[in-house]
């Protein structure tokens, strides 16, 4: 997740229809609980809030509050990753898999008051298309063709192409689901304020704080067990947010808390100090290391594999993040379908500075490569440049690199990597859904996200609209596993870590377990306090 363009992979022409078929689901359940029970709580995160509004917010801070003050017409439960029925009583697609139909449930109706119809729903996917905001999430909705609303409760989704991942697109923040009232067509509504029919209804937003109560005319699965939380922002102030939680300011700590300050919780809790308790969930944030294939150095496949042979991801881990993420082998993390680890099977766990020179040979090359890695501060984590220096470090012990590092701000870095003025370069991912697809079909082909002139036809023109047409997600194992052991041989990226998410509360906080998976829904109404 971040600011981006997607390419035109999905677009590809002569797909068949009928390769898409099934992938509904219905609701099972009822409204979950409405008024909220136990007692209000107080987080902390480091991360900013962007935008109040799903048309422009494509961040994890902005998604953090979509997901608990809007609805989506599905939503990924907790703990799993595929969609089930949320503002929608069931949804399914078509035979021929380009027409998607959902039921809203009954009684829907947005935080002031206003019913939700079939009409918003249109409104807002149709909305967040025409505003297309550089911001926003219009591109996760690129294959969207045109929309039907045969009557109120009805919303028929006509798509270009066959996509199979199309519910968990829907299911995410890019899904949600404004009141055609309250939001302008053409332009993004800018007061801070928020319209949505989720568990929660913004109250105030401002820069030191953002503070949620129990909407109690929600209609949908969550059942919500505080009545109220507040969200107090620390402007990526790691050091004011670790405070505010020893002294007490706040309940628990959210995405923000450095590596250092996680494993001391860690290492407080085995010797029985209980007043705060580390809570540990799995994630798909993944780290990169990025080469740009027109560049004169890293240009060269040789280098590229010679850096792969070189790179000790245990060590890095382990020194830089205290084991707070682990050594990620393919650009498919660890707990997505389809994960295989190409990069160690084609280039081992250790450093291999024989086949490193080997490599470097067959490019002619005999002298030290000398190499800037380039990196951004605070973007990708607080930790990104002591990362770096320490790749250089390991790069340097071979004598085969002369390595250094650069950093500069997030501005000027995007920048400069657009204009294609870096060789090697950091890259971070916070997955939109838990699909392979988006750990892949971004990264590849025109405007990708990356922006590192990678070209392999295969993978844009026969392996990604393949994957994107099967219905069975669990079926697309070939296709990804083909796609990763070709990055594994090109390198145009080198896999450097997944991270692991952390959550540190106060020991009456509970349900921090369920907020904390792949599918990255951060749900307030899982989180109590005694």
């Amino acid at each position: 997740m971040q600011i981006r363009k997607w390419p035109t992979a999905l677009l590809t022409a002569g797909l068949s229809a009928g390769l898409l078929t099934g992938c509904g689901t219905t609701s099972s359940s009822g409204g979950g609980s409405t008024s909220g029970t136990g007692q209000p709580v107080t987080m902390g995160m480091s991360d900013e809030i962007k935008a109040t509004d799903p048309a422009s917010g494509y961040d994890p801070g902005s998604w953090l509050l979509f997901n608990n003050v809007f609805q989506s017409l599905l939503a990924f439960p907790k703990g799993g990753s595929e969609p089930q029925p949320e503002a929608a009583q069931n949804c399914a697609f078509d035979t021929g898999s380009t027409v998607y139909r959902c039921t809203l449930r009954e009684g829907l109706t947005f935080s002031n008051g206003n019913p939700l119809t079939s009409q918003d729903v249109k409104y807002s996917f149709e909305r967040t298309l025409k505003i297309n905001d550089p911001a926003g999430p219009a591109v996760m909705l690129s294959t969207i063709k045109s929309i039907d609303t045969p009557d109120d409760s009805k919303v028929v989704f006509h798509l270009k192409v066959p996509d199979a991942t199309f519910p968990s697109k829907i299911a995410s923040g890019a899904g949600s689901i404004v009141d055609h009232r309250a939001y302008p067509a053409d332009k993004l509504r800018t007061d801070g304020k928020a319209d949505g029919s989720g568990p929660y209804r913004l109250d105030s937003f401002g820069k030191g704080q953002a503070a949620f109560t129990v909407n109690n005319g929600y209609r949908g699965t969550a059942k919500i067990k505080n009545t109220g939380m507040t969200l107090k922002l620390f402007h990526d102030d790691r050091k004011a947010l670790a405070q505010a939680l020893k002294k007490g300011d706040i309940d628990f700590a959210y995405r923000g808390l450095t590596a250092k300050d996680t494993a001391a919780t860690e290492a407080e809790a085995v010797s029985g100090d209980q007043r705060l308790d580390p809570v540990e969930g799995s994630s798909a944030e993944v780290h990169h290391l990025v080469f740009n294939a027109k560049d004169p150095v890293v240009g060269k496949p040789g280098v590229r594999r010679a850096i792969a042979y070189l790179v000790d991801r245990e060590a890095l881990v382990r020194d830089v993040y205290q084991s707070t993420a682990t050594p990620l082998y393919s650009i498919v993390p660890a707990g997505i379908n389809g994960h295989n680890t190409a990069f160690f099977n084609r280039y081992g766990s250790r450093p291999q500075p024989a086949k490193a020179r080997e490599a470097l040979r067959g490019e002619g090359i005999k002298g030290k490569v000398k190499l800037t890695l380039w990196a951004t501060p605070s973007r990708y984590g607080p930790a990104t440049v002591e990362e770096f220096k320490t790749l250089a470090k390991q790069l340097n012990r071979s004598g085969l690199f002369d390595a250094d590092v650069k950093s500069v701000e997030q501005g000027q870095y995007e920048k400069d990597i657009a204009a294609g003025k870096y060789g090697a370069y950091v890259k971070g991912w916070v997955p939109d859904y838990p699909d392979p697809e988006n750990f892949t079909q971004p990264f590849f082909g025109e405007g990708n996200v990356i922006s590192n002139n990678y070209e392999n036809t295969e993978i844009t023109n026969k392996l990604l609209p393949a994957s994107a047409a099967a219905a069975d997600r669990g079926a697309t194992s070939e296709e990804f596993n083909r796609l990763q052991n070709l990055v594994a041989e090109d390198v145009p990226l080198l896999p450097l870590w997944q991270g692991k998410q952390y959550a540190v509360a106060r020991s009456n906080v509970s349900g921090l377990e369920w907020t904390l998976d792949t599918s990255t829904v951060f749900r307030f109404w899982e989180i109590s306090k005694s």
